[in-house]
């Protein structure tokens, strides 16, 4: 083997090095904007889930003022929509 096959051999691997750095540092940086993007969207979440106990505590106070039993209303939402879902059931085969 000649000097000049493995030294076309040894710029192959460095090419080869090369473009994987590249797609390294490209995957580097989705992961550091996917990171950014799941932070955000975490934040998101806290904020909707801190503004839906305000407004359940909202409703509960204005269902109890009026008399309305907020365990029993739960409860017959719940079974109607238990009994409006379509049988996901296949033993019937």
């Amino acid at each position: 083997m000649g000097l000049g096959s493995t030294a076309k051999k040894i710029q192959k691997v460095a090419d080869i090095a090369e473009d994987l750095y590249a797609k390294v540092t490209e995957l580097k940086t989705q992961l550091q904007e996917l990171r950014g993007t799941v932070e955000e969207t975490n934040d998101r979440v806290d904020d909707l889930d801190r503004e839906l106990a305000e407004q359940r505590a909202l409703l509960e106070a204005i269902a109890d003022e009026q008399g309305i039993d907020v365990e029993t209303v739960q409860t017959e939402a719940l079974i109607d929509d238990a009994e409006t879902e379509p049988d996901t059931d296949d033993t019937t085969r």
